[in-house]
C-alpha cells in the first residue's frame, strides 16, 4: 500500500472501500473451492492488465488476451491437479505476450503475466491444501493487511527518516518498522486464534513475510515511477488500481510458495504453518 499524505475525505474514501470489499474477498476465501479460482484468476487478469497499461504496451487487445488464456489455462491445469502443467501456462502466456507486444518493452509485458501468475499459482496452491490452505491465507492476509495499515498510520504520525525517498517519498523508517511488528503480530495472533501453535519460527516467518510484502510495495512504486505513474489505475476508489492494492500480498504469496518448495511443498500450506 501505497502511503499518501490526503485529507480526511481521501482516508474516509479508503476506509469505505476497504469495509466493502475486504468481507467480500474474505468470504469467497473461505468458502474456497471455484469461487475462490475464479476470484483469483479475475485478480490476475485485472493485474496483467493494469501492468500493461502502464507500459502503453500496444494492441492492448492482444496482448492482455494472450497472457489471460495462459492465466486461465494455468487456473483450470491447477483445479484439476496439473501444477505442471499451471506452472506451464503462465510462462507460455508470457511468451506469447512477448511475441505480440508492439511495444519497446517487450520484456517488461511479457513479466507482467509473471507477476499476474505470481498471484493466481501461489493463492491457488495455499488455499488448495485441504487440511490448512484457509489457514495459510488468512495468515499471508492478516499479516499484509496489518503491515500496510501500520505502517501508513506509524509513519504519518511519527514521521522521521525517508525509507527510499527516491521510490516512494512519503514511506518512512517508523511506519516499515510499525508495520514489520504488527504484520507479526498479526499473523502470529490469526494462527493463535485458528487453534494452531505459534513458534519462533513461525514468528520469524510472519516477520520475513512483512517485510517482504514491503518489498513487494517498494518495487511496484519503484515500477509505476519508472514509468510517470502515480497508481496503476483506478478501479478501487481512494486506493487506485488492484495492483496498487496487492503488490505486497503479490510478494508475500511468491515468498511462501519458495518457502514450502524448500520445505518440501506436498501439502504447502501446512509446509509454511508447522514447524
Amino acid at each position: 500500500m501505497t502511503e499518501r499524505a490526503g485529507p480526511t475525505s481521501d482516508l474516509r474514501v479508503r476506509v469505505v472501500s476497504a469495509v466493502i470489499l475486504g468481507p467480500a474477498a474474505l468470504a469467497i476465501t473461505v468458502l474456497g473451492g471455484p469461487a475462490f479460482a475464479i476470484l483469483v484468476l479475475l485478480a490476475a487478469l485485472i493485474v496483467l492488465e493494469e501492468w500493461l497499461r502502464l507500459l502503453e504496451a500496444t494492441p492492448l487487445r492482444p496482448t492482455a488476451t494472450a497472457g489471460g488464456l495462459g492465466l486461465a489455462a494455468a487456473t483450470l491445469a491447477w483445479v484439476t491437479g496439473f501444477g505442471p502443467a499451471a506452472i506451464a501456462a503462465v510462462a507460455l502466456g508470457a511468451a506469447a505476450i512477448a511475441l505480440v507486444a508492439a511495444s519497446p518493452r517487450r520484456a517488461w509485458a511479457a513479466g507482467g503475466a509473471l507477476y499476474a501468475g505470481a498471484l493466481l499459482l501461489p493463492a491457488l496452491a495455499l488455499r488448495g491444501d485441504p487440511e490448512f490452505g484457509l489457514n495459510a491465507v488468512l495468515f499471508v492476509l492478516a499479516t499484509v493487511w496489518a503491515t500496510d495499515v501500520a505502517a501508513y498510520f506509524v509513519g504519518r504520525a511519527v514521521g522521521g527518516p525517508k525509507l527510499a525517498p527516491r521510490i516512494s517519498p512519503k514511506k518512512t523508517w517508523s511506519g516499515s518498522v510499525g508495520g514489520a511488528i504488527a504484520g507479526t503480530v498479526a499473523g502470529c495472533g490469526i494462527v493463535a486464534i485458528l487453534g494452531m501453535a505459534v513458534t519462533w519460527q513461525l514468528a520469524v516467518l510472519a516477520l520475513a513475510s512483512s517485510v517482504v510484502s514491503q518489498i513487494g510495495d517498494l518495487f511496484e512504486s519503484w515500477f509505476k515511477r519508472r514509468l510517470g505513474a502515480k497508481d496503476s489505475g483506478s478501479l478501487i476508489p481512494g486506493h487506485g488500481g488492484l495492483m496498487d492494492r496487492l503488490d505486497g500480498v503479490i510478494a508475500a504469496l511468491l515468498f511462501l510458495a519458495l518457502v514450502s518448495l524448500i520445505r518440501g511443498g506436498s501439502a504447502p500450506a501446512a509446509s509454511i504453518l508447522i514447524w
